[in-house]
Parts: C-alpha cells; sequence; structure tokens
C-alpha cells in the first residue's frame, strides 16, 4: 500500500491509502524517507489562497485564464522536496550513464507520499552525494530556490544586501549572500529567526517590526541604502520596505510567492524617485543572462555539494520531524504558529 498526504478543503488534511501502482518502462521506484514541507507555496494550497484553485496557467500564452480552476480538492501529493532510496528500477534502464541503482539514495520530487514512481530521465544526477545524511536531500529544492535568489542578485564582492524573510529560504539566502562576499543586513518579524540570521552570516540583523527598518539601513551604509535587497516573505510591505531600502538604481529580487492584490506596495513612492529595478526570481528558470551557463539541475547539485562541503548547514534548519501519519498537525503547527517552526520535515 502506498500512503500519500491531501488536502480536502481548505486547512483539511489527510493521509489516505492506495494500492501501490506497477512500474513501467522508464521509471524508477524509490521508497520515501524524508518530505520536507513548503511553508510558501505548499502553505497557500493548504489555506485555499493558490492561484491555481481559482485559474488555469496557461503555458503556451504564458497567462492565467479565469475561466476555471487549474486543480481542485483534493489536492494529492503537494510537495517537492523528497529523498528516499530506489527499490526499483524498470530493466531496460541498467547500464545507463548516471542512473541510480537500487539500494542509492536519491533526491527529488515526488511529493508527500510513502513511495514515488518517477520518469528516469529526472533522475539522472539525482544520487545523494557520499557523506551526506539523508534528511540533507530534503533541502535540494529550498536551496536552489534561495541560490536562484543570490544569483538574480548580481552580488558583487564587498556590495551591501539585505535579505527580507528568515525563514528557511531566507536563511540560505543570507548564508549563500555571505560567502558571495556580500555583508548582509536580515530582516524579519520573529527575533528568533534573527537570532539564527547571527549564525548564518548576518553581518546585522533588524526587527521588521521595528517601523525603521529602511531608515536603520541607510544610517548603516553612510546613507546610500544597499546595493541589493532580496524579498523572500512574500508579504507585500516587506516588498515595499526592500524597494525603500536599496541606493539609487539598486535592485530588488522579488523572490516571494505573492497573493492576492499588492496591499501595501506603493510603486509611486521610492521605486519610481530612486529608479529601482525590481526583478522576479522563480524556480522555474535561472536570471536570462546566466541560462547558457546554469540551469536549474546545476543549482540543486551545486547546493547539495556546498552542504557536502560543509559550507551550508541544514540540518540545524530542521526544528520538527513528524511522523506521517500526523501530517495534519504539522501543517497547523507552520499555519497558526510559525514562529515556533522552521523546516518542518514528514518521515515515512
Amino acid at each position: 500500500m502506498e500512503r500519500v498526504v491531501q488536502f480536502t478543503g481548505p486547512r483539511q488534511v489527510e493521509v489516505a491509502e492506495h494500492d501501490s501502482a506497477g512500474l513501467p518502462p522508464g521509471h524508477l521506484r524509490v521508497r520515501t524517507r524524508y518530505s520536507g514541507i513548503s511553508a510558501g507555496t505548499e502553505l497557500t494550497a493548504y489555506r485555499g489562497t493558490n492561484p491555481y484553485l481559482t485559474r488555469t496557467w496557461d503555458a503556451d500564452a504564458r497567462l492565467f485564464r479565469d475561466d476555471e480552476a487549474g486543480i481542485s480538492y483534493p489536492v494529492v501529493g503537494w510537495g517537492y522536496s523528497e529523498v528516499g532510496e530506489v527499490t526499483e528500477v524498470s530493466p531496460e534502464l541498467t547500464g545507463t550513464p548516471g542512473m541510480p541503482a537500487v539500494g542509492d539514495l536519491v533526491w527529488g520530487i515526488w511529493g508527500h507520499r510513502s513511495e514515488g514512481i518517477v520518469p528516469a530521465e529526472r533522475m539522472v544526477g539525482h544520487t545523494l552525494p557520499a557523506g551526506l545524511e539523508p534528511l540533507a536531500g530534503a533541502f535540494a529544492r529550498v536551496g536552489a530556490i534561495a541560490y536562484n535568489a543570490v544569483l538574480a542578485g548580481g552580488i558583487n564582492l564587498g556590495e551591501d544586501v539585505a535579505v527580507f524573510g528568515q525563514g528557511v529560504i531566507g536563511l540560505i539566502a543570507t548564508r549563500l549572500a555571505q560567502l558571495s562576499g556580500a555583508r548582509v543586513t536580515a530582516v524579519d518579524a520573529l527575533d528568533n529567526r534573527l537570532e539564527k540570521a547571527k549564525g548564518y552570516g548576518a553581518h546585522r540583523t533588524l526587527n521588521a517590526r521595528s517601523g525603521a527598518v529602511a531608515e536603520s539601513i541607510r544610517e548603516a551604509t553612510a546613507g546610500r541604502g544597499t546595493d541589493l535587497a532580496i524579498e523572500i516573505s512574500g508579504a507585500y510591505p516587506a516588498l515595499h520596505e526592500a524597494v525603500r531600502s536599496v541606493t539609487v538604481g539598486g535592485r530588488v529580487v522579488a523572490s516571494g510567492f505573492y497573493q492576492g492584490d499588492a496591499i501595501g506596495l506603493r510603486l509611486g513612492d521610492e521605486f519610481h524617485h530612486n529608479r529601482v529595478e525590481i526583478v522576479c526570481s522563480q524556480i522555474g528558470g535561472v536570471p536570462a543572462p546566466l541560462s547558457c551557463r546554469w540551469s536549474v539541475e546545476r543549482l540543486q547539485q551545486t547546493f547539495l555539494r556546498l552542504v557536502a562541503e560543509g559550507q551550508v548547514d541544514v540540518e540545524s534548519l530542521v526544528s520538527h520531524v513528524v511522523p506521517v501519519a500526523d501530517a495534519a498537525d504539522a501543517y497547523v503547527l507552520l499555519d497558526e504558529r510559525p514562529a515556533d517552526a522552521l523546516q518542518v520535515v514528514l518521515e515515512f
């Protein structure tokens, strides 16, 4: 039997059981060990605010259509941060270069389910680096999201960077920006996350509730503002404060998944007068100027290499490992008590 986590309605979670499917040609079967819950995108489906629940994404036109919903409840097997053990390989794949073998630990995307049947081409190069703890493999995707935002920022050695939002992805972005040569100011509304940010390379921290974030940043940078701000919380007021915080001609990387109307974002103010550049970072692709050299696959693989080399610590970001049978409790925790959690991982 296969167990799968599904949302049956807004804020309604159940673990369903299904018969295991046969393995089709060109696929691998992976038994899940851990599956990380996204506290951003995934919670929009849990809460019922995800745009796919009311509109359809037209991939050819690159537009959302209002005529029908793209997904509907039950939303089955959401999740994009899995790690597990290969238990079966389609026979014709034997000997394929880079193909994981039975018994290998692999990372990838197959959702919150006890086993994944995954197309083989998606698993080439996805064997966990030697010596890396299996739990770390659940960070390949979230690490790549942070990495993508840092690359979109185009950081130069010695520049000032502010990272708004110090959840899991924000903390990783803080560390990667610091590794890239930046002096980082970490911004969040939770003091415990700001304390964590100091260990991830933040030069200074600011509580967003102080009401004077941009002013404090400008004071600390001789009046200039930061060269770059990365906004990763998905809150419009934070994006507005990021715009206020950068220098004339500065760049803001908008990497959060913003919901609804842009209440709190005013584009007639500092954005207009300081000629601020806002760029979007989204894990569907890499920054256009880097697309000849970088790919989403390279982002994920390089991030795990940095973890394996000890340059980025991800295991200390795990606040809760929850048995899959208690998945509903894990979502309540992230939804209602975010100050008490960082990365919540389901264990199968």
